[in-house]
């Protein structure tokens, strides 16, 4: 009988797999979440580039809020991983800024196109939108295709 020290209340299997469900249900929270704030709405998207109301902007304001408060709550307590490592944010360095303002310029074409930024693709097909299974695609495709051309992109 193995002693309550080294037995574990998990399979391994399912220990594997346990993280991956508490992902999979928190990000169908997230997504619900979207889909009835409505920031999702390509209306919403509308009226925020026409400057014709303040609700995506306010919640622009309250998830850089809550960003900026979370970080500094990491830095001030020196919170560490599940895993006990600390949590290092390292500095960003602008270079050149091409990266920046090339990234944000097929960023911005993106979004224009598809009516979506790429965080809520995944709740708009949830959402019963089919169509963006091909911007999620073309997303996919375009994140392999920077992380193979990375090395070779100007600073």
């Amino acid at each position: 009988m193995p002693s309550p020290a080294t037995h574990s209340p998990l399979e391994p299997h399912q220990a594997e797999t346990t993280p991956l469900l508490v992902y999979f249900v928190l990000g169908i929270a997230f997504g619900v979440t979207l889909m009835k704030a409505e920031v999702v709405s390509w209306f919403r998207i509308q009226e925020m580039f026409r400057f014709q109301a303040f609700h995506m902007y306010g919640v622009m304001a309250s998830a850089l809020a809550v960003a900026t408060t979370t970080l500094a709550c990491i830095r001030w307590f020196g919170l560490v991983t599940l895993d006990g490592a600390p949590i290092v944010i390292e500095p960003k360095t602008l270079g050149h800024g091409y990266r920046y303002a090339i990234g944000g310029g097929i960023f911005g074409i993106g979004w224009a196109l598809t009516g979506a930024c790429p965080g809520p693709l995944f709740a708009l097909l949830g959402g019963g939108i089919s169509v963006f299974a091909v911007t999620i695609v073309a997303a996919l495709a375009g994140t392999w295709t920077y992380g193979c051309l990375r090395s070779r992109l100007p600073d």
